[in-house]
């Protein structure tokens, strides 16, 4: 019964995640930041769709995140590692940026990466 509960559950995380994308698109000026949660850690990209290929990204598990005390599984580490995003993304001259939650709730880990990224000076 579990194995079924949690396919049934990723079926609809892709389900919505397909939706999502369907909707956003990140260009060269406009690149779209993407946020990938998983049980431990929390991973953030900046994507440019019309090259195809990945700008900038920052993850709970970079060296300059491990330096400090905190967890990834903590919205206080999501906050520190959409900073950490934020700033990577102003350094490479990125300035405004399309927001992908990828199917999750604007809540919790989500919500607290956005909040550090746009303390950070990224605009979304």
């Amino acid at each position: 019964m579990d194995k079924l509960k949690s396919k049934a559950k990723m079926a609809g995380l892709k389900r919505r995640q397909r939706r999502v994308r369907g909707k956003l698109r990140g260009t060269a000026t406009c690149p779209r930041l993407r946020v990938t949660r998983s049980l431990n850690n929390i991973y953030a990209q900046v994507i440019d769709d019309d090259a195809g290929r990945t700008l900038i990204s920052a993850s709970s598990l970079d060296a300059e995140f491990k330096a400090g005390p905190q967890s990834g599984a903590t919205v206080a580490g999501a906050e520190i590692v959409g900073k950490i995003v934020g700033e990577r993304a102003r350094k490479a001259q990125i300035a405004t940026v399309v927001f992908d939650r990828g199917g999750h709730l604007y809540h919790g880990r989500v919500k607290a990466l956005a909040e550090g990224a746009r303390a950070a000076g990224l605009q979304f």
